[in-house]
């Protein structure tokens, strides 16, 4: 069995719990085309019944569902997301994603995945020892109702998080969403409890590595200013950001795991690489009492984060230090 066929049923096996006689639907398309094969592969190995839809390269970007995608939904256990992703296509991903866990599907959901993750990196984990990992720092954030978050770049954000539970991907549920490759926690912050400023020194969803740090302003969970040496990547940031009103408003805040990601500046690996953290704006209907109806979703990343957490019963505590779990 090959590297990526070994690394795909590692993933339907250990985190989406993929059983015999199960339903799969590989969406994929002709640049990830090897990685859908992959995955359709691993997952006949395992006893499921598998399809392939390949989207269409001359109607990209999509920013909608299409009819023929939408038919081959009903059904079906667990969904496999591997296609390039491309920033005008977060609408359409979101759309896609919500109506696959509106049929109570498991969904892995990998848009941008590379057959180096499948061969060498962060697919390659061990996502049993690593579900050890983020079930225990998702219990240091039980009865949190704070965090205060800071890194050496500048970051340095309050955010209320009282009643909004982590999860995680590393183990996904039916009626749930989890990247691939596997690897962090998350929480959808409080929509107007939010407020400082976020040093983006890492990377920003779909639009890859920053060569200058990116300065973002938040108050009351909202965007109100964005800044930075790059003025292009600065523009191109505040063109998606005004996508609808719902674009600047916090929308996640997430602590990457998975130790064999590295930073490459594809945040779908990036977001889950060790002493790294991010905070997106945009929707988050699917995170436990998430309230963004935005049609976008979109992360920045920052090095070597800092959490402090004040509790219900007003203590506090250092969970990560300079990255690295207390």
């Amino acid at each position: 069995m090959d590297m990526m066929t070994t690394s795909a049923m590692n993933a339907l096996e250990n985190v989406l719990d993929l059983k015999a006689d199960e339903s799969v639907l590989v969406v994929t398309d002709d640049s990830k085309g090897e990685i859908g094969n992959a995955f359709r592969n691993a997952a006949e190995r395992l006893g499921a019944t598998v399809d392939i839809y390949r989207l269409d390269g001359s109607k990209r970007p999509l920013s909608e569902l299409t009819e023929d995608l939408s038919s081959l939904l009903e059904g079906r256990d667990v969904f496999i997301n591997a296609f390039s992703g491309m920033a005008e296509e977060t609408p359409f991903r979101i759309s896609l994603v919500k109506t696959q866990m509106g049929t109570n599907a498991r969904v892995g959901h990998a848009p941008g995945i590379d057959e180096r993750m499948m061969t060498s990196g962060p697919m390659t984990a061990d996502f049993q020892a690593l579900s050890v990992v983020a079930r225990e720092l998702m219990d240091r954030f039980i009865d949190a109702v704070e965090v205060l978050v800071t890194a050496p770049g500048g970051t340095d954000i309050t955010m209320d998080i009282t009643s909004r539970g982590f999860q995680t991907d590393v183990h996904i549920g039916r009626g749930a969403m989890g990247n691939l490759p596997a690897g962090e926690i998350w929480c959808a912050p409080v929509e107007d409890g939010a407020n400082g400023t976020i040093v983006c020194d890492g990377s920003i969803g779909d639009l890859g590595p920053v060569n200058e740090p990116v300065s973002i302003e938040v108050s009351q969970g909202r965007i109100v200013s964005i800044s930075g040496d790059d003025i292009d990547l600065v523009d191109r940031i505040n063109e998606l950001s005004g996508l609808d009103d719902d674009a600047k408003v916090i929308g996640e805040l997430g602590i990457g795991l998975n130790p064999k990601a590295v930073i490459t500046g594809n945040l779908l690996e990036d977001e889950k690489a060790g002493r790294t953290a991010h905070i997106a704006f945009g929707n988050n209907e699917s995170m436990p009492n998430g309230r963004n109806r935005s049609k976008t979703h979109r992360d920045y990343l920052f090095h070597r984060p800092n959490f402090t957490v004040k509790y219900a019963d007003g203590s506090q505590q250092e969970i990560i230090r300079d990255g690295d779990v207390v």
